[in-house]
């Protein structure tokens, strides 16, 4: 059963040795994901879950840890290397690791492709809430990237009412407006988030039980939607 759950961007800039001289303009969002994270470690887990966009169709389970060469950083998160995961579970990693205490809470990582539909990630979600008796989910997704002139994507009006939906949805735990994300205006705004939110959706909705959030932080430093929260169950 879910018992509490993280949002966090999966951005390699959040590693302040990646973001070098940046890595003063997300100090926010940093310390939000890595506030957001300790909270969901206090949360008293058998089991973490982290999903991520992946970068292959599909879903598929990986090894939760790795290294950030490709970024131009020799550092590994998670000990011994077999497999490179998508940058979110190694971003996702390397928030976890940094909130970890020496209990014996099992770690999974997950990679969702953005081809995944709703339908199709609601029964994901509720299937990994199902995995343990106490389920935590770490769920890496930013928003649009088309927010201004000097984005990955360029400028597209749309982006900013859409990253303001998606940021009152997840500040007020709102899974039906995360289910009803539609996928083509995601992929349109080059939003990487869908999938994972929408598994988020799925999983909480599977308990049966209200949620409360705190949107720890809601950002665009470098024309991409960034968001930190924080989800439990409300009493």
């Amino acid at each position: 059963m879910l018992v509490a759950a993280a949002i966090c961007p999966p951005t390699p800039l959040l590693v302040p040795e990646i973001a070098g001289g940046a890595a003063e303009d997300l100090s926010d969002v940093r310390d939000a994901s890595i506030e957001a994270v300790g909270l969901l470690r206090a949360a008293d887990l058998d089991l973490l879950v982290t999903i991520a966009p992946g970068d292959e169709p599909g879903l598929r389970e990986t090894r939760f840890g790795g290294t950030f060469r490709r970024f131009g950083v020799n550092l590994g998160v998670g000990g011994e290397v077999c497999a490179e995961p998508c940058t979110g579970l190694l971003v996702g990693r390397w928030l976890v690791d940094g909130c970890r205490s020496d209990d014996a809470l099992s770690l999974e990582g997950w990679e969702i492709g953005a081809d995944t539909g709703p339908g199709e990630c609601a029964r994901i979600g509720r299937e990994l809430a199902e995995r343990s008796g106490r389920v935590g989910l770490l769920v890496m997704g930013d928003g649009s990237a088309c927010r201004t002139l000097k984005a990955p994507g360029y400028l597209d009006e749309r982006a900013v009412p859409f990253d303001d939906a998606v940021s009152r949805a997840l500040g007020a735990a709102d899974t039906a407006a995360l289910a009803a994300i539609d996928p083509t205006a995601a992929s349109a705004l080059l939003v990487a988030g869908r999938a994972p939110w929408q598994v988020l959706a799925g999983a909480a909705e599977a308990g049966g039980v209200p949620w409360r959030a705190r949107l720890l932080a809601y950002s665009a430093p470098f024309g991409v939607g960034y968001f930190s929260a924080f989800w439990e169950p409300h009493d």
